[in-house]
């Protein structure tokens, strides 16, 4: 139930200080399309920490984690709920309250001894306001330096100026991915350079440590493109045709994006209702670097995506064109939920593959085009690469191509 789930004002009656915020926020929550069991959980939560508030004397705008731990405690002595549940929606409040200026979002001081989520806070706040980077990019790199931190100190007694040069040597060599590719290690360095220069200016460290993170040893064009073989795609859109749940609506109009359009995972996950144009059967990708490309939508694609559309997609607010499958209704997260997609719609179908990532299809378009004459230019333009060297590598799949131009081998086998 969407908007089924009202409060009634017979069974609920609020008191303490955000008495006068539970009217809006029960909006909000109805808004998201929780069920109505949710919903009530939720606001009968809320309506009881406001009442533990206004014992303690807390005002709506003094709210700050101290609180929450508090009636946490209160209430697990109680026994009224799971606490696992009920520290989830004081979160989801908490934002709420900080999101409409009722108080204010925590920007602790920092000293000597630092905690690891205010660090990672103080960065991403760097990261975002003075170098300007992608939300994609700060939570790559925040992921990156909270598994770091947490192996070189832990997160309760976080001692940024005892870190030494050889720590973060010794760090690269036994946690370098190198079962991954050669741009998941550099990514790592990358991170783990930026940090330290914003520890620097921030003068939490005293040396440059930036120059200590040593380079990832790696070669241009070393590696083939990993792609979906063309009879397992066929067999994944194929099966795709029979998934009539809304999940399955929008996992099909997912897949045939990046299978016939080769999309980026996160370009599809930045999709808005507003990049399609019915009209002109063309479609606006937002792509690495801002860049913004239109591309023409084909009929099976189109088709897919106002299936999902007219049958699959829940109500919401929210601009983004694919949707969480359960309340809340918000946009997918990252460039993982298109992979986790993608891993679980190949195992439904019976594909077995040793790798089922969302990337796997943008190069199984590469390859068919490939075969089919078109010439590595079209196939640059079409999946839109910045530069000539990121379609090079398709010519080492071009079995035919290289045939053609190989040499004979000198003298006969021994």
């Amino acid at each position: 139930m969407n908007r089924a789930c009202r409060k009634r004002l017979t069974r609920l009656n609020v008191e303490g200080p955000l008495a006068p915020y539970f009217e809006p926020y029960s909006e909000y929550l109805a808004g998201r399309g929780y069920s109505q069991v949710s919903y009530w959980k939720k606001t009968f939560i809320v309506s009881d920490f406001s009442r533990w508030l206004g014992r303690e004397g807390v005002a709506a705008g003094d709210i700050g984690a101290e609180h929450e731990e508090g009636f946490l405690r209160d209430s697990a002595r109680r026994h009224r709920s799971k606490a696992r549940h009920e520290r989830f929606a004081l979160d989801d409040v908490r934002t709420w309250l900080q999101a409409n200026g009722v108080i204010a979002h925590e920007a602790p001081a920092l000293d000597e001894t630092f905690e690891l989520d205010q660090v990672l806070r103080e960065y991403r706040s760097y990261l975002q306001r003075d170098r300007g980077l992608a939300t994609s990019t700060i939570d790559n790199y925040s992921g990156v330096i909270r598994r770091f931190l947490a192996r070189i100190s832990g997160p309760d007694d976080l001692r940024l100026a005892s870190i030494r040069g050889a720590d973060v040597t010794d760090y690269v060599r036994r946690h370098a991915p190198r079962d991954q590719t050669f741009a998941a290690a550099k990514d790592m360095v990358t991170a783990l350079r930026s940090f330290f220069r914003f520890a620097r200016y921030r003068d939490y460290i005293e040396v440059d440590l930036a120059a200590t993170a040593p380079s990832v040893a790696g070669w241009s064009m070393a590696s083939i493109p990993r792609a979906m073989p063309a009879e397992s795609v066929r067999r994944l859109l194929d099966a795709s045709r029979t998934w009539r749940t809304p999940a399955g609506l929008r996992n099909r109009a997912i897949l045939l994006l990046l299978a016939r359009l080769g999309l980026r995972a996160l370009e599809i996950v930045r999709l808005e209702l507003e990049d399609i144009d019915w009209s002109q059967g063309a479609l606006r990708v937002h792509g690495k670097g801002r860049q913004e490309r239109p591309m023409p939508l084909p009929h099976d694609v189109g088709q897919a995506i106002a299936s999902y559309l007219e049958s699959g997609r829940p109500e919401s607010t929210c601009r983004r064109l694919f949707l969480r499958s359960r309340a809340p209704f918000d946009g997918l997260g990252s460039h993982s939920d298109i992979s986790q997609i993608v891993h679980r719609a190949i195992n439904r179908a019976g594909i077995e593959l040793k790798v089922t990532g969302a990337h796997q299809l943008r190069h199984a378009l590469a390859v068919d085009m490939l075969s089919k004459g078109l010439s590595l230019t079209e196939i640059g333009q079409v999946l839109r690469h910045r530069s000539p060297e990121a379609t090079r590598r398709y010519a080492k799949v071009d079995l035919e191509g290289l045939r053609a131009v190989a040499l004979p081998w000198p003298g006969e086998a021994a």
